[in-house]
């Protein structure tokens, strides 16, 4: 790999340096996106799009909230009961919008998020977008829902294996909560990772292999995903980190043999 390259250089096979490499993703994707016009200019269009959608998300909010609150609790009259009241509309809102932005604004920038992989991909070299297909989009949409769907069924179905440990009195809770996060850690890596591969049409089974043969290097980068995800409100400025840095671990697995080339042959 030439020094110029994006690509990360990964060993053939995996180390104890393989945690940090990935966690080193997050900050290698970011210095891409700033040196890369294109890339800066796509990702500061998906700030613009969360920005657009999480404000009108608050403006539906704090136009019928009231209605949906007093629909089970009519405002009393009393100020006491207008400050109680109140305070639950706040803790209603809050809920509301935390929800509703985990929802509207993956779905808003959906359709960003594969252009952000294919100009990725270009500066990584060996690569060009192809130009758009109406069959080749409707194969690639299929593929991908059915591989969101398998990705979240394997977050669910961890996360539930590891639910009775809640019966084990005093560390049970405290167990399932360090599994369950190193769980969904490896999960987003998957979830990033499955992205560029999808594109380039690999089977569900090569990224559940990929998780399994490199998983400290996995759980490396979805370490840095998760961490980005607790920075309130900001977190949903962070998916082009995401996605570029998904495109460089596929690449990364790539140049190192432990991904065979891509069956559509790209």
């Amino acid at each position: 790999m030439s020094a110029s390259s994006p690509v990360p250089s990964f060993s053939a096979r995996s180390n104890p340096a393989d945690f940090l490499q990935g966690l080193a993703l997050i900050g290698r994707a970011t210095r891409l996106i700033f040196r890369t016009p294109r890339l800066l200019g796509l990702s500061l269009l998906c700030g613009l799009v969360t920005l657009v959608a999480l404000v009108g998300l608050i403006t539906l909010l704090w136009v019928y909230a009231p209605d949906l609150l007093g629909m089970v609790w009519t405002r009393p009259e009393p100020w006491w009961g207008r400050v109680l009241w109140g305070l639950v509309f706040v803790l209603l809102f809050l809920v509301l919008f935390v929800v509703g932005a985990s929802v509207v604004v993956p779905l808003v920038l959906a359709p960003l998020q594969d252009p952000l992989s294919e100009l990725t991909e270009e500066r990584c070299g060996n690569y060009s977008s192809p130009p758009f297909r109406l069959g080749t989009f409707f194969r690639g949409l299929v593929l991908g829902v059915s591989h969101t769907l398998a990705r979240i069924f394997f977050l669910l179905l961890g996360l539930g294996v590891l639910l009775p440990l809640h019966l084990v009195p005093g560390v049970g809770s405290i167990a399932w909560a360090v599994l369950g996060t190193l769980w969904t850690m490896l999960w987003l890596a998957g979830e990033h990772l499955a992205a560029p591969m999808t594109r380039h049409q690999y089977p569900f089974g090569e990224v559940r292999r990929v998780l399994r043969q490199r998983w400290p290097l996995c759980l490396g980068f979805g370490a840095g995903v998760y961490v980005l995800l607790w920075v309130p409100l900001l977190n949903n400025f962070f998916l082009p980190v995401a996605v570029v840095g998904g495109t460089l671990l596929y690449r990364g697995l790539l140049a190192a043999g432990n991904v065979p080339p891509p069956p559509d042959g790209k």
